[in-house]
């Protein structure tokens, strides 16, 4: 199993995140977003998460929402990413567009609340990892994710026969182990649920949230 713990925007808790054991660290490039950086905050991050990490580095993973490629190319040249991780509404068309121009691995979000949902990640063949996540209502959040909202996981019913994907929505220490097992995620994503309030982690939260993904 492994962890990603997103939306980190201080060295302190990337600090506790990577000696916990996380294997993704996310840092999310989204202005309306509270766990929001700047690039001069992620280039800073990213490069103290490579002087910190051991033999196996934990990846960088840069999310963005409906970005342009003036900003994907920044962010890339600035932050060097190991993944860029789509958050937004972009099509599948638009996916390949990205993968082509930048040649970086792609974690695409896709919004499940039912099977139909999940059935059409198939369609993003340039997607290295396809990540399931809760479908936000944009009447209630202007957030794509990290609404801490989990959905009915049995609408993933079958996807673990045909690729490994990573997990999101609602996550926490408490229900993560469940979560892996009806699921059969071989990553799990969290951010609100190892938080006190929005975009403020919390180092004990997040040591909890890996120990029970181990264990599981």
């Amino acid at each position: 199993m492994q962890v990603k713990i997103c939306g980190i925007k201080d060295k302190d808790i990337l600090s506790a995140a990577i000696k916990a054991g996380a294997d993704f660290v996310g840092l999310v490039f989204f202005p309306k977003s509270p766990r929001h950086v700047s690039i001069p905050q992620a280039k800073d991050l990213a490069e103290f998460a490579r002087q910190s990490s051991g033999e196996v580095p934990t990846k960088m993973v840069a999310l963005v929402v409906n970005a342009s490629n003036e900003d994907l190319e920044t962010i890339i040249k600035e932050v060097k990413p190991d993944y860029l991780q789509l958050h937004g509404s972009e099509t599948v068309e638009r996916v390949q567009e990205i993968f082509k121009l930048f040649q970086t691995p792609l974690i695409k979000a896709i919004g499940v609340s039912n099977s139909d949902d999940a059935a059409f990640a198939d369609h993003y063949t340039e997607a290295e990892i396809i990540l399931f996540d809760a479908k936000a209502d944009p009447k209630l959040t202007p957030l794509p994710g990290g609404n801490g909202i989990p959905f009915d996981w049995t609408a993933l019913k079958g996807q673990k026969e045909t690729r490994n994907f990573m997990l999101s929505g609602g996550l926490t220490a408490e229900n993560v182990s469940e979560a892996i097992h009806l699921t059969g995620a071989s990553i799990v994503d969290v951010s609100s649920g190892v938080e006190t309030s929005p975009g403020v982690k919390d180092k004990a939260l997040i040591e909890a949230f890996i120990r029970a993904v181990k264990r599981a």
